[in-house]
């Protein structure tokens, strides 16, 4: 039976998921050892991650293409996407046997464009323009028009919405028993949907929605009382980051979310390397989301029922560095410093035996140009085994009158510098 959402949207989420039923993965909502133990209460699992395009976006593309009218649907389809979606798409697109045309903009990793090229085949082109998401979903609407085709947004249309929401009916059918659900919210197609359905037959749960610290479009759009459109976003966690949430996806979100919570991207990457070396379980940054929430929410749900949607596990390996050197920044153990070394033998020399703990490690060392003849700034990356050792850093800093400046309360100098 259809989930009436308010007095102006139903979703049929029984007939998306009929058509679904043979074209995407059943996944799996697995408990959770080490995460149980942790909280103290049952943590479960609901791992997209193992999609058979390693996201839940297939859900959404394929349940609105297989609903369009058949003269429609051959006149061709086109989507914007640099990442999930794209690959949702074009595997829907071979798998109906329509055309396709991607957008993605011209930064977009090889790797993306090559998964796209391999779930549509034959049956899907890629278009690279623009620098930006916002420039290359203008080209599209554009050529589809032009082309009189169909666009196939990444969240903000019903049968989108309904599409994602059958992971839902997936999670209710394994465990009927859920006190809090957490979701990764991006521009909020997953949230509405799963957020809509557990509404309707779950309605004791409590739905708690998730987004990164650096894209914050639907708390800004909760608060804000409709959508807008953020001047600015961190991009690190590709898969949650939009400038501006959906008006439909907005309208439910408002309705079925109970709670609204930001999660840092340092925060991000330690729980995608926890998952990976504690459980072998490879996500991306917006499928970390959801675990990595739970610190802030340990008193609340002890004794409690938890389930985590993995959202995907499209991680590109190249990223790691990355994630690791971020994950070492939010956990305060690596630290970079400016140092104006005097111009004197054993200054440097001094400054490893005396400065440094015995469990302190330089990880990046480089002179940087010399200001003057007496003294020329040295960029020195610090890594310490924990984070209590920071202090005794500073002290010893300044026992020894050692000139510096500590880059990572600087944003603008250490990006300019790191």
């Amino acid at each position: 039976m259809p989930s009436a959402v308010n007095n102006n949207i139903e979703l049929d989420f029984v007939s998306a998921h009929h058509r679904l039923k043979k074209v995407v993965n059943r996944t799996p909502l697995t408990y959770n050892h080490s995460l149980s133990k942790k909280y103290q209460c049952n943590v479960y699992l609901k791992r997209e991650d193992l999609q058979v395009v390693r996201s839940y976006k297939l859900r959404g593309a394929y349940n609105m293409m297989s609903s369009l009218p058949a003269e429609q649907l051959q006149k061709g389809v086109v989507c914007a996407s640099a990442g999930n979606h794209a690959q949702g798409f074009a595997f829907s697109c071979k798998k109906l046997n329509v055309k396709g045309v991607v957008f993605m903009p011209v930064i977009t990793p090889r790797q993306k464009i090559t998964q796209t090229k391999m779930f549509g085949e034959d049956f899907i082109e890629v278009i690279l323009v623009g620098d930006t998401f916002d420039d290359c979903a203008v080209a599209a609407k554009k050529y589809t028009e032009e082309n009189q085709m169909t666009f196939i947004p990444p969240f903000d249309d019903l049968r989108i919405i309904e599409g994602q929401g059958t992971v839902a009916i997936e999670i209710l059918e394994d465990q009927s028993a859920i006190d809090y659900l957490f979701v990764p919210v991006g521009g909020g197609g997953l949230s509405a949907g799963v957020g809509s359905y557990f509404k309707t037959y779950s309605p004791k749960t409590k739905i708690v929605g998730l987004e990164p610290e650096g894209a914050p479009s639907m708390f800004e759009a909760l608060k804000a009382g409709r959508p807008v459109l953020l001047d600015s976003i961190d991009r690190f966690v590709d898969g949650a980051a939009v400038k501006r949430v959906g008006d439909i996806t907005f309208s439910i979100c408002k309705e079925v979310l109970d709670d609204m919570h930001l999660v840092p991207e340092g925060k991000v990457c330690s729980t995608i390397l926890k998952l990976y070396n504690e459980d072998a379980i490879v996500v991306e940054p917006a499928g970390a989301l959801s675990v990595a929430a739970l610190d802030d929410y340990a008193d609340e749900i002890k004794g409690k029922n938890i389930v985590c949607i993995i959202s995907g596990s499209n991680n590109d390996i190249d990223r790691m560095p990355e994630i690791k050197e971020r994950s070492l920044q939010y956990e305060g153990l690596k630290h970079y410093f400016l140092v104006n070394f005097a111009q004197r033998p054993g200054a440097l020399k001094e400054f490893v035996n005396h400065v440094l703990g015995p469990n302190d490690d330089i990880t990046r060392f480089e002179y940087m140009q010399k200001t003057n003849k007496e003294s020329g700034p040295a960029l020195i990356g610090v890594e310490l085994k924990s984070r209590d050792d920071y202090d005794q850093l500073l002290i010893k800093m300044k026992k020894y009158h050692i000139n510096y400046t500590e880059l990572n309360k600087n944003d603008t100098l250490f990006g300019y510098v790191v």
